[in-house]
């Protein structure tokens, strides 16, 4: 089987302890599903087969990670509650579980004070960091690399804030000659460092950026929601390493559990080092702080309403698997990483493919060898529909011009205005052990082009 199902048995067992917090209330059961319910369910089991097995070692496509298990069965027992973490008497026990799973995550990146909370992804997450930006440097611009994730350039819009993409390197790191060009011209509020783009994994040298900070007046906002626990593990580059190192000097970070933290969509998390920029949040609400004089979450948040589930999750799945240098959820990340260096190394020596840059976290990119941009574009895509008819599912990804000629020189003709290359991230620890199959599948798909 691809889909884990032994462990419902413990979902049964934790309701039950669940159940006796209602203990002395009058009896109360809600009614029962029958054979309407069971056909409606059965159709959505039909309906949701339309879909790619993301649990299988074999999609190395997306950065799609399934879930641990304890999350999902953490965040199902709370369902049967439904909590909500905007006010303290909707979710007084998942409230408290956000904080202390949050904190978790701040005390890997060093930091003991700080303000932060979860959201429901990445794009709330960099929209608050950006939106606390803008109030402290009014109508100041906002940078990021040309690598970065698109969501920064679309905030910025929302919040009617100008912002400017920096070149990026022949890396796909952001360039600093380029970053200190636009900081000269003094109107800069803050700089968007990416550790982890979610194109090609490159990470932006923020022990840089930070020296650039020395000269020149910038708030530094660390977008690791993809890459934010790669600090954990022992295996990355020189550039990575010391980036992850220089976490502890930031303004602000974005990660997002729901990716290499084994959560379910949706949770994100930011977090701000000066906790006073909480003010910005102050707002009053006639009927949801009333139950208590403690902080709500919904006091430093812009989302209202949102699901406790996924504090309950997060908080089980770093009790199980902590955020410790050296432990198991730190080598599952290690394994990623590996799996995607013996990849790129086997393509590498391998004259049928193209390779680009080494990866520096998982993902890696490369293409089936060819004389001219537009003959590998054609090949990359009839390599990605061969590949997922053999059940190896990948991704494609539309590479700049001035990055692949960086990685292969002269031995190309560049007709073309991109050149589709294939991407994988190996993020699952099972990647690793799959290598061999994932090669084979791919050669035996390239054979039939």
């Amino acid at each position: 089987m691809v889909l884990e199902v032994k462990s419902l048995g413990l979902l049964e067992e934790s309701l039950e302890v669940l159940e006796q917090s209602f203990q002395g209330m009058p009896a109360f059961e809600a009614k029962a599903l029958g054979d309407r319910e069971r056909d409606i369910l059965l159709q959505v089991a039909e309906r949701m087969q339309d879909n790619y097995p993301y649990p299988h070692p074999l999609y190395a496509g997306q950065m799609l990670k399934p879930p641990h298990p304890i999350a999902r069965l953490a965040y199902m027992l709370s369902m049967w509650v439904n909590p909500n973490n905007h006010a303290l008497d909707g979710g007084r026990a998942s409230s408290a579980l956000e904080k202390e799973a949050v904190a978790e995550i701040a005390e890997m990146f060093g930091w003991d004070k700080f303000l932060g909370h979860l959201t429901g992804g990445g794009t709330m997450a960099n929209m608050e960091a950006l939106w606390v930006s803008g109030r402290l440097h009014p109508g100041k611009r906002i940078l990021a690399s040309s690598m970065a994730h698109y969501t920064h350039g679309r905030i910025s819009e929302v919040l009617q804030l100008p912002f400017t993409a920096v070149a990026a390197d022949d890396q796909a790191r952001m360039d600093m000659a380029a970053l200190e060009n636009e900081l000269k011209k003094g109107d800069v509020g803050t700089v968007v460092v990416t550790l982890g783009t979610t194109g090609v994994g490159s990470v932006d040298p923020l022990h840089k950026v930070l020296e650039l900070k020395k000269l020149y007046d910038f708030r530094v906002h660390v977008d690791s929601a993809y890459g934010g626990y790669f600090g954990l593990v022992d295996n990355l580059d020189d550039n990575a390493a010391i980036a992850y190192s220089k976490l502890d000097q930031v303004d602000s970070i974005v990660i997002d559990p729901h990716k290499h933290g084994l959560q379910p969509y949706g949770c994100g998390c930011i977090l701000f080092s000066d906790a006073s920029v909480g003010r910005f949040y102050k707002h009053d609400s006639p009927y949801t702080y009333f139950s208590s004089d403690d902080m709500h979450l919904g006091e430093i948040t812009l989302e209202c309403s949102r699901a406790g589930a996924s504090a309950v999750a997060l908080w089980a799945t770093q009790k199980l698997l902590p955020l410790n240098r050296g432990g198991e959820f730190a080598n599952g990340l290690a394994d990623g990483r590996k799996a995607a260096l013996e990849l790129h190394k086997q393509l590498q020596d391998d004259p049928k493919y193209k390779t680009t840059f080494e990866p520096e976290l998982d993902i890696l990119i490369w293409a089936p060898d060819a004389k001219t941009t537009q003959e590998i574009s054609q090949k990359s895509q009839a390599l990605f529909d061969l590949a997922e008819k053999n059940h190896l599912h990948l991704a494609l990804l539309e590479l700049p011009l001035n990055l692949a000629k960086a990685c292969w020189g002269d031995s190309v003709e560049y007709n073309s205005e991109t050149v589709s290359c294939l991407r994988s991230t190996l993020m699952k620890p099972e990647h690793l052990e799959w290598i061999a199959d994932i090669k084979r599948i791919m050669d035996e798909s390239l054979a039939e082009i």
